[in-house]
């Protein structure tokens, strides 16, 4: 009866199964929000595309959340699963942000800096998947480990002068056109949320951090 009863509750090689789909998630997210910064006529459709996504990560994060109320063996602790849990998700949340606010101000012209920002969120989401990927060896590859987490570190660095240098472009342009604040206020808010998606995977990069030094 008890192995019965063992044999229903989830295992923990599921916690890292469902820790990979979840970052899964951020990558095609990641790469739909690039499509969507070539901006044009296909903009709705990727905008579409990103909010499939996140309601896609959702369902994994409930998941996820179930499972460790059910588990009596959790890979990690189960702060630590709701945490790493929690910051995968705010990723995908923040690109649905992003696109809602394309949306809203139906925008089809973004700036190069905006592409550029698009482009290190694809090399975040990649080295972010890898890095859940590896969790399940965490003993074996913590070198590696830490090498991708101080990458994502060094892009959030890099989005932060991204962020600085279209907003000066943008006040420039603004200013020459008379003070277009519309347009001003419009380009801003985009730029705020591309930053803000960047940071959230930093985010997600601290809490592997602190899982890796938790457990080791």
């Amino acid at each position: 009866m008890l192995r019965w009863f063992q044999a229903l509750l989830p295992k923990e090689e599921n916690f890292f199964r469902l820790f990979a789909a979840h970052a899964d998630t951020l990558v095609k997210g990641a790469d739909a929000l690039r499509h969507l910064l070539d901006g044009g006529d296909d903009t709705p459709k990727w905008c579409a595309a990103i909010v499939e996504y996140e309601h896609e990560a959702d369902a994994v994060a409930r998941e996820v959340l179930l499972a460790v109320r059910r588990s009596f063996i959790t890979p990690f602790d189960r702060s630590d699963i709701r945490e790493l849990t929690n910051s995968l998700d705010d990723a995908i949340d923040q690109m649905q942000k992003t696109a809602k606010v394309v949306t809203l101000y139906e925008q089809r012209v973004f700036a190069s800096h905006m592409r550029e920002l698009g482009d290190v969120a694809v090399q975040a989401a990649a080295l972010t998947v890898e890095a859940v990927g590896l969790l399940p060896a965490m003993h074996k590859e913590r070198t590696r480990l830490n090498a991708l987490t101080e990458q994502i570190a060094r892009l959030e660095s890099h989005s932060d002068d991204l962020y600085d240098a279209g907003m000066k472009t943008l006040y420039q342009a603004s200013k020459a056109a008379g003070g277009q604040t519309l347009d001003f206020l419009i380009g801003a808010e985009i730029y705020d949320h591309l930053e803000k998606v960047i940071d959230r995977f930093e985010d997600v990069a601290n809490r592997i951090n602190g899982v890796l030094v938790e457990h080791l």
